[in-house]
């Protein structure tokens, strides 16, 4: 009586030891590969007693080494060690401290202006890295004590910080993006064309935010002091109103331009951008040349700096996703060409500016380091995902998985709703790896069976799985700035002041406001579907409705079904004989007779 219930319910025992494992702090491969293996011995030695319900043999073991082979030749995972090693050089190379002291610079004494350039520039970083880490800790070392120079409230820093290194897990092209593609089984062009928007929309949330902090809590933000303000003119003046012109012109240029071709959406953004790029370069260009020769200048100097700082990531930005967006480019391919576009990068401002730490043997061989172990921990999550999940679709563990689910109250709503949930709890004690190895795979069967778009339910998670960096205590992103964050008094380099360290307390408290404000983009994104934008298959397109006259109810036209005339009449043939013995026919009521006429049967 026991073994039969066990057998019958081996799918829900097996996901409930997998949570077990986790939770006592196994590392996810090795809980995933055990469990599995474990649970196909047992699923083989009660699949008499299971009815049926366990579809487990020896011989099936014998396909794991080429499931495992499948997962060394996915193309599309191959992506992730180039992003990975982009991120890493970019970081390395000091270009997030350029962008933060131009950035800074630029906003000057505006309450709550560093806020603002740490939120632009994380998602600048996002935008050339797609990794979490190398942004936070970047933003961290650099803007971190500045922050704190000028009188910013600790929690407020800490928290904007974190928030903005986590933009590179829905910004294309994370590597969460990539492998959610890769998990749900659709493309990666279009998970970051639809994640385009909602990675904007929280962008612009986090500003709104850090803006209405700056006004009501003015103590909290303040803006730099005059004596910290560079980049000014002989004047005195900022130099805004040669900015705004600048800006102006490029944008409006290349905006008149793009619309007279056929491009349309994300690709139509990333290429205004890129050409809006291309029009400041040469003028700022220009500039300087001008100046080098003693000439009269029309640029100030703080646009042709703003310039010269912006160009580089944006070009990479176009390199990475503008190739991906118009078809030029895989991501794989793509993420190969910002590789080699990073190094490139890092290479020019060594040489421009004479400075051998911004690129050398050192930071490729750490960074080529960083980027095996990274692609190592990924690959052999992989490995673990597939041992398990031969087993528990061994056991129907999938369709235990998708009656529950669709068995919901709710329909799609509540499907999206209790998911979403589910999945902000276990991000407390999984990263978003280990989120979408195993439990996407569990999801996506039961989204489809809904009707739900999975580009539309994969950025939903990536926003979701996003909150797995920020929530205490298991956040990520908050051990990042934890590892960088001064623990104890120091002395500050420029003002000599005695700064008091930044507690654990204030990194978490920090974090919730920005908390709040992605799990609102997730309700958002469940309201407004049409936020995600991307191409739909094929098979999503229906017979397009005539219309009534008068407004009526749209209706579908159909011909009929008719056969073309048998048999076909050929242009200078006689005419076949349709009438005597042994004629082709469409009545299958009987049996045809194949027999000659004049033959006898056998």
């Amino acid at each position: 009586m026991l073994l039969p219930f066990i057998a019958e319910n081996l799918a829900p025992i097996m996901f409930a030891a997998l949570v077990l494992f986790l939770l006592l702090g196994y590392p996810a491969a090795f809980s995933l590969a055990a469990v599995g293996l474990v649970f196909f011995v047992i699923g083989v030695e009660l699949a008499p007693y299971s009815g049926g319900a366990i579809n487990l043999s020896w011989p099936l073991l014998g396909t794991m080494p080429e499931r495992i082979y499948g997962v060394m030749t996915n193309d599309t995972l191959l992506a992730i060690p180039f992003f990975a090693y982009m991120g890493l050089i970019l970081e390395r190379s000091g270009m997030a401290e350029d962008l933060l002291e131009t950035v800074g610079q630029l906003f000057g004494s505006v309450r709550g202006g560093l806020a603002f350039a740490v939120i632009f520039v994380g998602a600048l970083l996002a935008a050339t890295t797609g990794v979490v880490a190398a942004s936070v800790i970047s933003m961290g070392l650099i803007s971190l004590p500045i922050m704190m120079r000028y009188g910013y409230d600790h929690r407020f820093a800490s928290g904007t910080i974190a928030a903005s290194g986590t933009l590179a897990q829905i910004f294309p092209p994370s590597l969460v993006l990539i492998v959610l593609a890769d998990q749900l089984g659709r493309s990666v062009g279009d998970m970051y064309t639809g994640a385009l928007i909602p990675a904007l929309i929280l962008t612009s949330l986090y500003a709104v935010f850090a803006f209405a902090v700056a006004f009501i809590w003015k103590t909290a933000a303040p803006g730099l002091p005059v004596e910290a303000i560079r980049y000014r003119q002989p004047d005195g003046s900022r130099g805004y109103m040669s900015l705004a012109v600048l800006t102006s012109i490029c944008a409006v240029s290349a905006l008149l331009i793009m619309l007279q071709t056929h491009y349309r959406g994300a690709d139509f953004v990333v290429l205004t951008m890129t050409l809006g790029v291309c029009f400041a370069v040469v003028i700022a260009g220009t500039n300087w040349l001008l100046r080098l020769l003693g000439g009269p200048q029309f640029l100030s100097t703080l646009a042709e700096q703003v310039v010269f700082v912006m160009v580089p990531p944006l070009l990479l930005i176009f390199l990475v996703l503008g190739t991906i967006f118009i078809g030029v480019a895989t991501p794989t391919e793509g993420g190969a060409m910002g590789a080699v576009g990073a190094m490139l990068l890092a290479l020019g401002k060594r040489y421009s500016e004479g400075n051998r730490a911004r690129f050398n043997f050192e930071i490729m061989r750490s960074a080529a380091q960083s980027t095996a172990k990274l692609s190592a921990f990924v690959m052999f999550i992989l490995i673990g995902a597939r041992i398990f999940s031969l087993t528990f679709y061994g056991v129907n563990g999938h369709l235990w998985v998708e009656h529950l689910l669709t068995s919901l109250p709710g329909g799609e709503v509540g499907f999206l709703i209790f998911v979403n949930i589910l999945v902000f709890f276990l991000a407390f004690f999984l990263d978003f790896f280990e989120l979408a190895f195993i439990i996407v795979p569990l999801l996506a069967p039961a989204a489809e069976a809904l009707g739900i778009d999975l580009i539309w339910f994969g950025v939903i998670l990536a926003v979701n799985m996003q909150t797995s960096f920020m929530h205490p205590p298991f956040g990520f992103a908050l051990f990042y700035l934890r590892s960088v964050a001064p623990r104890a008094p120091y002395i500050d380099k420029v003002t000599g002041q005695r700064m008091p360290p930044v507690t654990t307390a204030e990194i978490y408290w920090g974090a919730l406001p920005y908390l709040c404000i992605q799990l609102f983009v997730v309700a958002l994104l469940i309201a407004f579907p049409g936020l995600v934008r991307h191409d739909p298959p094929p098979s999503a397109h229906r017979p397009a409705a005539v219309t009534a006259p008068g407004g009526a109810a749209p209706t579908f036209k159909s011909e009929g079904f008719h056969l073309p005339p048998y048999p076909p009449t050929i242009p200078g043939a006689p005419p076949p004989d349709t009438t005597g013995p042994g004629a082709p026919t469409l009545d299958m009521s009987v049996p045809p007779d194949l027999v000659k006429p004049g033959e006898v049967k056998p």
